[in-house]
């Protein structure tokens, strides 16, 4: 049934964000301090490299302005404005402008996917927001413009290409792994000469900074993007920015069973409210009384 294969390539498309939650422990323990730009090119450039080697085919056309585009927001961009974000603001207050991103991709998805904005959508939002808020923010937190719309910036950069790449698809020919890696290897490039004016180049490696860098440029960014953009390709733009916040959920178990970190009451609360904002927007067998619109047959877009 479509209703059974979608939920499977949810649960399979939610281990990328779950690999993305350990990216805090990764870079915490294992990376040279205080160099999160670098961390980002590393992760995007050389898995990006390695997919193109292997799959040696190019867009051709319009493609190589669409495939720099989404390149630049679902990677380069994105990136930039994570780690800005994460300078200026407390983890949890970060993640929280960034739990904004089903909001826009609503509204996107609205626009350019001709797809309905419905009630539970709305209540899914709204419910993933505060999950999210509940999971990680701190009494203490604070507030910093720049921070803020640094977040907002990437929230609303990582939906643009969600909404984009569902809405173009990829290039005539070329693999989902090809494809993954020329989005990788555009933001790589794109993070290059940010990251050499802004960081300082580590003098020498451990063996744990190649432990950790090998980590995030195979499982963080080569497993997880390709099995990411495969669920752009496969489920409802919606369903992608809700999956996202798998990556809190994650972080936060990883924090309490590895580094001992305290769980508390309110924090499974707000893990529950993100596991119900999830299934809220999973799609709704319709009933057969009820018109489909053609578009809804062909994308099998979130109803």
């Amino acid at each position: 049934m479509l209703k059974d294969r979608i939920a499977s390539t949810s649960v399979v498309t939610a281990l990328a964000p779950a690999v993305w939650g350990s990216t805090y422990i990764v870079t915490t323990e294992l990376l040279p301090p205080d160099r999160p730009l670098l961390a980002s090119t590393m992760r995007a450039l050389p898995a990006g490299l390695l997919l193109l080697a292997i799959g040696r085919t190019a867009p051709h056309g319009i493609w190589w302005l669409r495939t720099i585009v989404v390149g630049v927001l679902n990677i380069g961009a994105f990136f930039y404005f994570l780690f800005v974000a994460a300078y200026h603001l407390p983890g949890g207050v970060a993640a929280l402008v960034g739990s904004i991103q089903p909001l826009v991709v609503l509204i996107l998805g609205a626009l350019l996917l001709k797809d309905r904005i419905r009630a539970h959508h709305l209540i899914a939002c709204a419910v993933g927001s505060a999950g999210v808020g509940l999971l990680v923010l701190q009494p203490e937190a604070a507030l910093d413009t720049v921070g803020v719309l640094a977040g907002l910036a990437g929230a609303c950069s990582m939906a643009a290409g969600i909404v984009l790449t569902k809405r173009w698809g990829r290039p005539p020919g070329m693999g989902v792994l090809t494809f993954t890696g020329w989005q990788l290897s555009v933001g790589g490039v794109v993070l290059v000469p940010v990251t050499l004016l802004a960081e300082d180049l580590p003098t020498t490696l451990t063996r744990e900074n190649v432990i950790g860098f090998t980590y995030l440029g195979v499982v963080g960014a080569l497993f997880a993007y390709s099995i990411w953009f495969r669920g752009i390709e496969r489920l409802p733009a919606l369903v992608m920015p809700f999956l996202g916040f798998v990556s809190p959920l994650a972080a936060t178990a990883l924090g309490f069973f590895i580094l001992g970190q305290a769980l508390t009451p309110v924090q499974i609360f707000g893990a529950l409210a993100i596991i119900l904002a999830v299934l809220l927007v999973q799609p709704r067998k319709k009933r057969t009384s009820d018109p489909v619109p053609a578009g809804e047959r062909v994308s099998q877009r979130a109803g």
